[in-house]
C-alpha cells in the first residue's frame, strides 16, 4: 500500500527424537531399547520460538521541485527483522570407571538456577557449575537426572538493513545501486557455551554465532561473512536491471 510492503511470521515448533545425529558408534543392540527411553527428549536443532519480519518502502518523491525529485527520487529502505530463541545443550561427562569408559549426564541439583549473570563473560550469563552434580552418577553407574537436551542456550537477534536507488537508462533497463548494512545495531550474537566440566571456560560462550557454524569452503560449514550471527558488516552492490 503506497509503496510500503511488509511480511511478519512467527513459528512455534517442537522436534523431539532419541538422537538426533545419523548413527550411534559403540552402543549394543541389547541396549538401544535402554538408551531410547533415556534419551528421549527435544531435538539438536529444535528452535521452539522463531519470529522473522521484513519491510520494504519506496519513498515518496518530491512531485513539484524538478531538481528536488531528481536528487531525491526512486529511493527506497528494506529491512529484516530475525529473532529466535536458542538451541538445546546437552551436557555430558566421560570418565574411566574400572577400566572402562562410563559416559553419562549429571545430576540436576534442585534449588540452584541453570544460568548465573556474570558481566564479566560473553553474554553477560553462564551456566552455574552448582548447579550440577557430577559425583554421584559415576560412584553409582547410572545416568544422571539431567535429561537430554533439558534446557536452551543463547538466543538469536539481528536487524539487516538496505538503502537503495533505481536509476532509470531506457523505457526497459535501470541501474539500481545499495548499500546492506547486516546486523546494523552490531548486535552480538553467541554460539552454544561450553560444556566441558572442569573446564576454566565451563557454561561461557566461547565464540561468536557466525564462526561457529563454519569457515566456508574447503573447510566445510557455512562462511561466516554471509550468515547469521557476526559483527556488523556493509557491501555495496551495483546491478542492471532489464
Amino acid at each position: 500500500s503506497r509503496g510500503l510492503q511488509a511480511l511478519v511470521n512467527y513459528t512455534w515448533s517442537h522436534a523431539i527424537d532419541e538422537v538426533s545425529e545419523e548413527s550411534i558408534i559403540g552402543v549394543p543392540d541389547e541396549l538401544l531399547v535402554q538408551v531410547s527411553q533415556i534419551e528421549r527428549g527435544s531435538a539438536d536443532f529444535d528452535v521452539r520460538h522463531s519470529f522473522t519480519g521484513a519491510v520494504t518502502y519506496d519513498i515518496p518523491a518530491p512531485t513539484q521541485a524538478a531538481v528536488a525529485k531528481a536528487v531525491l527520487g526512486n529511493w527506497s529502505v528494506d529491512s529484516i527483522v530475525r529473532a529466535r530463541s536458542g538451541a538445546p545443550i546437552n551436557l555430558t561427562v566421560t570418565t574411566v570407571v574400572q577400566g572402562k569408559f562410563f559416559s553419562s549426564r549429571p545430576d540436576l541439583v534442585l534449588g540452584e538456577p541453570i544460568w548465573i549473570s556474570d558481566p564479566s563473560v560473553p553474554a553477560g550469563k553462564r551456566l552455574n557449575p552448582a548447579a550440577f552434580d557430577t559425583t554421584s552418577p559415576f560412584a553409582q553407574m547410572r545416568a544422571g537426572t539431567l535429561g537430554r537436551n533439558s534446557f536452551r542456550g543463547l538466543g538469536i537477534s539481528q536487524v539487516d538493513f538496505s538503502l537503495r536507488r533505481r536509476f532509470t537508462l531506457t523505457e526497459r533497463t535501470s541501474l539500481q545501486f545499495r548499500t546492506d548494512f547486516f546486523n546494523i545495531f552490531n548486535h552480538p550474537n553467541f554460539a552454544n557455551v561450553d560444556t566441558e566440566f572442569g573446564s576454566p571456560s565451563f557454561g561461557q560462550a566461547l565464540d561468536m554465532l557466525g564462526r561457529s557454524l563454519g569457515s566456508g569452503g574447503v573447510s566445510g560449514g557455512l562462511n561466516p561473512l554471509f550468515q547469521i550471527g557476526g559483527p556488523r558488516s556493509i557491501q555495496f552492490a551495483l546491478k542492471i536491471v532489464f
